[in-house]
């Protein structure tokens, strides 16, 4: 038996291990042997986070309602200050040890602080009691300054231990509040410094979570030169998360005018929440959460539940509008291109681990989704408009994530092929895609006209057999046996779907070009809507567009002059030929029935040809969708109703034409 705890250096190993060797570390000394266990680390992060704790503390004085404004100051040598105007640190003798102040208590004891019976702070972000106690217990000097009751205290500590007593400096005017000041711990960090651009980044992040606090930023100007922080700010954000979402977002294409932005109180006085919220067109998104000012950056069960009520929203708003496909769109599916803010103020936060960046509390995912969900709905049923092209984005996003799966679950063939360009296309000799075009034609006969009449150097000709698919209505299976479709994304270069990539797309412009009637209006929608649903990428960039060729040659008197239609003709002939002048009208069969050089001149040649190009406008994106879907969707009811609804108007145009 003695063998079992002897272990493997036997009973002389046993004997070495007793009583003498087992340490207890007293007052602040874990913080300073295990610094990860408090802060996470001892990296560039958890420096900065000593910095985050005590604002976090001045922060959770203004949100309690008993600050408004709070000073941060960095200096040279890294030294940090932060005051606050709030009720300062009580400095009495605490009643548990009468021989120290409260706050001396506070500062060299762990899980010491007023946070956690809620009687004097019903929110706040340090519930832990050990923010204030790890920044003394890490730092090299700490000095900290208490107006309160119209009187002056301080009291200096190095490395957790106080070096001075607490000093009463007399009565003070006009001032109440704490500073504290300190300077991180060379030994702990080594020669890291506090970086000023991510301070301000901070301040101005807790400026815009809490609109009734100014926090002044001011810092040695050395520490800013040639950067774009200043040195001096005050920040101050009425408009709160709006505010910043307007600034994150400048310069890029929202998908819906107006934010979804709000500030709900939850019921019974648990809190509440704030938030704005928008779906970007392009570019990648961002959603920022917090719990009490503290950012929550692995988000939470406050996030859960912002989730939960944009996407039952949506979905019942699809449901509404009798679109099926609403169904199938997912939280991910809405998040994609969303930019926005999150904030909540809940009592008693939970979260995973000291460095707080994720909220566990169960009961703030249903208090985020009942305050944000029927605000939601009032949000979309307030603007009809916006609501469709939102729901048209989630649904474009939930059709690219299918298509995605679907392309996954397929064979894939060896991803050694070389590129292979198809046998039919005749490429033009530049290299690079710069000033490049690629022709769409209908048939042999065209492409052979085009081949003649074409730029060399920098004009390629695809010559397409007949009707290609109308993939609005085909199968993705369909779609991938399909020939004349291969050998377009094959002579593109840039993929389909989720392999789209516009970077590698091999032509700068793509041109339709096809015959003037209605067989080649036809073809030339059928391809606008392989483009629409495959590379929507390519049109959003303005690279499609529509070729003109004539469909009359007019001439008299050695006189030539090209025709679109016929009522171009009749205006080309009062315009150019006298009343009675004899004028020989001539109508090309198609582009392969028309000389090479009248296809050069009229259509291909950049000094005449007039291109028309194909814009996706992101304000009118559900109207587009479901245009689309009513033209060359599976439903030919839809298409009997859009000529139904629209037959007056052409013929009243045919009447005054």
């Amino acid at each position: 038996m003695n063998d079992l705890f002897a272990g493997r250096g036997g009973k002389a190993a046993a004997s070495s291990y007793n009583a003498a060797d087992i340490e207890v570390l007293e007052g602040l000394e874990p913080v300073r042997r295990r610094p990860g266990m408090y802060i996470g680390g001892t990296d560039e992060n958890a420096l900065h986070h000593l910095a985050a704790e005590v604002l976090d503390n001045a922060m959770d004085e203004a949100v309690a309602g008993h600050a408004d404004r709070i000073d941060v100051v960095l200096e040279a040598g890294n030294w940090i200050s932060v005051r606050d105007n709030g009720r300062g640190i009580p400095v009495d003798p605490h009643p548990k040890f009468p021989k120290l102040s409260a706050l001396e208590v506070i500062l060299t004891t762990l899980h010491s602080g007023g946070k956690f019976s809620g009687k004097s702070y019903e929110t706040s972000g340090g519930l832990h009691g050990v923010g204030s106690s790890v920044v003394n217990a890490l730092a090299e000097a700490l000095e900290v300054e208490v107006a309160r009751g119209g009187e002056l205290f301080r009291q200096t500590y190095a490395r957790g231990k106080p070096t001075s007593k607490l000093k009463r400096e007399g009565e003070v005017r006009n001032r109440r509040g704490t500073l504290l000041r300190f300077k991180p711990d060379p030994e702990i960090f080594g020669s890291l410094a506090f970086k000023a651009e991510r301070l301000f980044r901070l301040c101005r992040s807790k400026a815009y979570l809490y609109r009734g606090v100014e926090i002044r930023w001011k810092c040695d100007p050395a520490l800013v030169a040639g950067s774009e922080t200043p040195a001096d700010a005050v920040l101050h954000f009425p408009g709160g998360l709006s505010d910043f979402l307007a600034t994150a977002i400048a310069g890029r294409g929202p998908v819906v005018p107006t934010p979804f932005a709000a500030t709900a109180e939850f019921p019974d006085g648990a809190g509440r929440c704030e938030y704005a919220i928008t779906w970007l067109e392009q570019g990648d998104g961002f959603l920022s959460t917090y719990a009490n000012t503290i950012p929550t950056p692995q988000g939470g069960t406050h996030e859960a539940g912002l989730r939960a009520a944009l996407l039952k929203g949506l979905r019942a708003y699809g449901e509404m509008k009798k679109e099926k496909r609403a169904a199938s769109v997912t939280a991910d599916d809405l998040l994609t291109g969303l930019a926005g803010m999150l904030s909540v103020f809940i009592r008693e936060p939970h979260f995973q681990g000291q460095t707080k960046d994720k909220l566990t509390n169960a009961d703030a995912q249903r208090l985020t989704e009942n305050a944000m969900r029927d605000r939601f709905d009032h949000w979309l049923a307030a603007d009809p408009a916006s609501a469709d092209n939102l729901l048209a984005f989630a649904i474009e996003r939930a059709e690219e994530r299918l298509r995605r799966r679907a392309e996954k679950e397929t064979p894939r063939k060896s991803a050694t092929r070389k590129l292979r360009l198809p046998g039919k296309l005749t490429d033009c000799s530049r290299e690079t895609p710069e000033g490049t075009e690629i022709f769409l034609v209908e048939g042999d006969s065209a492409g052979g006209s085009a081949k003649q009449a074409r730029d060399r150097e920098t004009q390629a000709v695809l010559p397409l057999r007949g009707k290609i698919l109308n993939v609005a209505s085909a199968s993705a299976e369909k779609l991938r046996g399909n020939q004349e479709l291969k050998d377009l994304i094959e002579a593109l270069g840039c993929g389909v779907g989720e392999k789209f990539d516009i970077a590698r797309l091999r032509y700068g412009r793509v041109i339709i070009m096809t015959d003037a009637d209605v067989d080649g209006a036809h073809i030339a929608a059928l391809l606008m809507t392989f483009f629409y649903k495959e590379t929507p990428e390519l049109v959003r960039q303005g690279r499609l567009y529509l070729a003109q060729p004539p469909l009359f040659r007019l001439q008299a008197g050695g006189r030539s002059v090209y025709a679109m239609d016929d009522r171009d003709r009749e205006r080309q002939m009062k315009k150019n030929f006298k009343a009675n002048q004899k004028v020989e009208v001539s109508r090309f069969k198609g582009l392969g029935e028309m000389p090479a050089q009248v296809l050069k001149d009229t259509t291909m040649g950049a000094k005449n040809r007039v291109l028309l190009k194909v814009i996706l406008p992101p304000e009118d994106r559900a109207k587009t969708a479901d245009l689309m879907e009513a033209l060359m969707g599976r439903k030919p009811e839809l298409r009997f109703k859009f000529i139904q609804d629209n037959a007056a108007s052409l013929d009243a145009e045919a009447v005054d034409a």
